[in-house]
């Protein structure tokens, strides 16, 4: 064989695996969706007895499109005794506002504004939240980022696993809805039809090395033996490494089967770009072996070229069955990508308006991780920031020292 031959059978297994990924995500988002529906469907069910009160900790910095509304489902828990810490650094923070509304509107929730500018490390986030623990008051602490909104029964829910001693931290996926037009649009896709199936299949395979600031819950006592939030001070990928600390007791990651919504925000094709390509920096720097392989999800373009591949096979003669062969995974792959993108949309309308953007999403994926590969550096709130590789990988033993990214969960 030359080396045209070599290279058109390494590309047919690269499609074969394509296809493999997507019928793999395909089926275990029919699965979570239908585990979904059964749960809404089925008789009430007790709601799991609290195991103690819990300290929610949300920091807040500038007033977000929706911010009042997503802040609002944390004050409806059914949850017998929580508190709700709200965090910002300057006292012409705009989300101040909010949170007062939030106290007049629910005088019966236990809300605490923290106005503090004290400056820990390099991570702002990080020192919000160090400032913020201090006033925790229960044995029970919850970090939720700004933008998402939950159920009433969320806190029950994601708390629960924690009767375990071996659970160490409980995170939770997310949905997104694109709320600020056409690439906001493109940015919930990005959310819905790669993040989500791709830490689905993850987590069938039995990977547990991630952690979102969707959520994050853990008891008081395993916070405390990890030295609270000071070792992620400067560390920017904080969700992730709050989580790898744990995981170094030798404490369990779960995956909740709560599933939260966030928003897409990005109004333009720029903005999305920025955060998309810095997210996927990020992995390369936390897992590099994990983001050279992530060529595989990329489902579109793999998809196109194995139809040009069972046509080229076709026209050669002499191989009909590779033809047939390749034919047969290209629309196996096909079918299985119209599924993933069935299950990730909501409602007939919406499957429709967004259906033509799905190669494009794929592509823009696709090219966004060739620019990951190769970039050193990322923008981050108007700041260019170099992107280090993972402790780990080093020899390190401080997790304090890694400089990456707080954009572990792809937002």
């Amino acid at each position: 064989m030359n080396w045209t031959t070599y290279a058109q059978w390494l590309l047919a297994a690269i499609c074969c695996g394509a296809t493999a990924y997507v019928a793999s995500a395909a089926g275990l988002m029919r699965r979570s969706n239908s585990a979904g529906r059964r749960a809404a469907n089925a008789r009430p069910q007790p709601a799991p007895a609290p195991l103690g009160a819990v300290s929610v900790l949300k920091p807040l910095c500038g007033a977000e499109p929706r911010l009042y509304e997503n802040l609002a489902t944390f004050c409806e828990q059914t949850h017998p005794c929580f508190q709700l810490l709200f965090g910002v650094s300057s006292a012409q923070d705009p989300a101040i506002g909010v949170v007062r509304r939030l106290q007049a509107a629910y005088p019966h929730c236990d809300i605490t504004l923290v106005v503090d500018s004290r400056v820990h490390g390099s991570n702002l986030k990080v020192s919000n939240l160090i400032n913020l623990a201090e006033h925790s008051r229960y044995e029970m602490m919850v970090i939720a980022d700004s933008d998402i909104a939950v159920a009433p029964d969320y806190l029950l829910q994601v708390c629960a696993p924690l009767a375990d001693p071996q659970a160490g931290v409980v995170t939770c996926l997310y949905r997104a809805t694109g709320i600020t037009g056409f690439w906001s649009r493109v940015g919930a896709l990005f959310v819905n039809q790669w993040f989500l199936p791709s830490v689905l299949v993850a987590h069938a395979t039995g990977s547990r090395e991630f952690g979102f600031g969707a959520t994050l819950a853990l008891r008081r006592e395993i916070f405390e033996r990890i030295g609270g939030f000071m070792p992620l001070k400067d560390c920017l990928a904080d969700d992730f490494w709050l989580t790898e600390h744990v995981r170094r007791l030798g404490l369990h990651t779960i995956l909740s089967k709560v599933i939260v919504a966030t928003d897409v925000i990005e109004n333009g094709f720029a903005a999305l770009w920025q955060r998309e390509t810095r997210w996927l920096r990020t992995i390369r720097s936390v897992n590099p072996a994990g983001f050279a392989f992530l060529f595989i999800t990329f489902t579109s373009p793999w998809l196109l070229l194995g139809a040009q591949l069972a046509n080229a096979f076709h026209a050669e003669g002499g191989r009909p069955v590779a033809s047939i062969a390749m034919t047969a995974v290209t629309l196996a792959g096909t079918v299985a990508r119209l599924l993933m993108h069935a299950y990730a949309t909501r409602g007939f309308r919406a499957f429709w308006r967004d259906l033509p953007l799905v190669p494009l999403r794929d592509t823009l994926l696709m090219l966004q991780w060739l620019a990951g590969a190769f970039g050193s550096h990322v923008i981050w709130r108007g700041a260019r920031v170099p992107v280090a590789a993972r402790a780990a990988a080093s020899g390190a033993t401080e997790l304090d020292t890694v400089k990456v990214l707080e954009v572990s969960d792809g937002r």
